[in-house]
């Protein structure tokens, strides 16, 4: 199936999910834009286990609750974004240091657990105290409050330069893939690599130009919910170990070069 069919046979049920909706989830937010104790109780309590695990005794400023389940354009696909906010400096002055920590920390969370609040998926996320948010939807879990409540707005998408963004994208990943499958994994994994700095980059500068609704933040959110995201991390993982594999005379088939450079950038991802 190429590109454009994939893209064709989710087009309308993915167009729906990313218009507002008339409320905020109402299983979640039950009476007055108000978090349910219940699950305010609950999400704490994840906070909490998942900066214990942190294994740091650096200040806990805040635990908030983002993205689009806390705001008018949620879906059956939405997650529930839980952030733990921590001054990355008081960690530590090497500030990139820190965030690859965090990020292996969060990965390997969210890799061993599958929590869901009312059939809602939960996503830590470890977020420096100083980095500016983009979403228009933010409450504190620690302090039950909003601090920025959302509006509801219907946002008018330019859905052909969201599915060339998106087509784009999904090309370079099948394109990744077929590195694999030539049995060139260290070209694979290079690549892999490199595309997803680019997808990273590509989806911060949409949120910087025009926030969530940026058609980069579209079309990442399509490849997320067609799959393509994950495809491209268990490609990472697959294409690493082939690499790392033994061949039949014993050997290792890779330079130590190589080794160091995938390894570290193994565990960052």
């Amino acid at each position: 199936m190429n590109i454009k069919s994939i893209l064709n046979e989710l087009d309308d049920e993915l167009k729906g999910t990313f218009h507002t909706q008339e409320t905020l989830e109402p299983k979640i937010w039950p009476i007055d834009k108000k978090l349910r104790p219940s699950i305010r109780k609950r999400l704490m309590e994840i906070a909490q286990d998942f900066y214990n695990s942190l294994e740091t005794d650096v200040e806990l400023k805040d635990v908030t609750f983002t993205g689009s389940l806390a705001n008018y354009n949620w879906s059956k696909y939405s997650d529930v974004d839980l952030h733990l906010i921590i001054d990355y400096n008081a960690v530590n002055d090497d500030y990139d240091l820190v965030k690859d920590y965090f990020n292996s920390k969060k990965s390997i969370w969210n890799r061993n657990h599958d929590i869901f609040i009312d059939g809602y998926e939960v996503e830590v996320y470890v977020q420096d105290d100083n980095e500016p948010h983009k979403s228009t939807g933010v409450y504190s879990i620690m302090n039950d409050e909003w601090l920025t409540e959302p509006n509801r707005v219907e946002p008018a998408f330019d859905w052909s330069d969201i599915t060339k963004k998106a087509e784009g994208l999904m090309d370079q990943i099948d394109r990744a893939l077929m590195l694999y499958r030539e049995k060139k994994y260290s070209d694979a994994l290079q690549y892999i690599d490199k595309l997803k700095e680019k997808i990273r980059k590509f989806r911060k500068a949409g949120l910087d130009r025009a926030g969530e609704f940026s058609s980069e933040n579209i079309a990442f959110k399509a490849l997320r919910r067609n799959n393509y995201l994950e495809k491209l991390s268990n490609l990472k993982h697959m294409a690493y170990d082939k690499l790392m594999s033994k061949t039949s005379d014993g050997l290792i088939t890779v330079k130590i070069n190589e080794t160091v450079q995938n390894w570290k950038e193994f565990i960052k991802g």
